[in-house]
């Protein structure tokens, strides 16, 4: 069933062991230089909560996820933390934030999901809200390990988001291979 690996105990263990070395220093280091410190933040897609680690140094952040089994683990193992069940296509929450990020998060989400987060985003985002979000690097679509992939690239994701949102930076950068991802910063219009 697509979009189900998340779901279950034993696809989270897996994932969180895969992921132990993958984190988003170097994507925090540059929110930093964008997004003042101590503001309130939204992470979409926490999942094991490796960067949540990291932004919880420097802001006051809020994690995410739509998966129970991540959740729950996020909340066992960061007891003082502050996790809400959310998807990353409606955003259904009255919070507000003066910044979202996600790491590899919105590339499971089609054309289509991925033009109505963006929406949603400037709804939930305060005035001038800043946002950073990376995806893997490329063309077209696939499914991998029953999860749907959208690959973008510079052009695309400054389509999807200039409507709503000054394009700061589209950076590539490399996670295994060179030029493997881009990093998007922005500013809520």
């Amino acid at each position: 069933m697509e979009g189900s690996y998340y779901k279950t105990k034993e696809s989270i263990e897996e994932y969180i062991k895969l992921a132990e070395d993958v984190n988003g220093k170097l994507l925090i280091e540059k929110l930093k230089k964008t997004l003042p410190l101590k503001s309130k933040l939204l992470e979409l897609g926490s999942g094991p909560g490796t960067d949540w680690k990291i932004l919880d140094a420097f802001y006051n952040v809020i994690g995410s996820d739509n998966s129970c089994e991540f959740l729950s683990h996020l909340t066992k193992t960061n007891p003082e933390g502050k996790f809400i069940e959310l998807d990353a296509i409606t955003l259904k929450t009255d919070l507000r934030f003066d910044g979202i990020y996600s790491n590899k998060v919105l590339h499971h989400l089609k054309d289509h999901e991925l033009i109505e987060s963006v929406k949603r985003q400037t709804e939930i985002l305060n005035p001038d809200g800043i946002i950073s979000h990376s995806f893997w690097k490329g063309e077209g679509s696939e499914i991998f390990k029953g999860m749907f992939v959208n690959y973008h690239n510079e052009s695309r994701l400054t389509q999807t988001f200039e409507k709503h949102f000054e394009i700061l930076s589209i950076s590539s950068y490399k996670e295994f291979d060179e030029d493997d991802s881009l990093l998007l910063l922005a500013r809520k219009k």
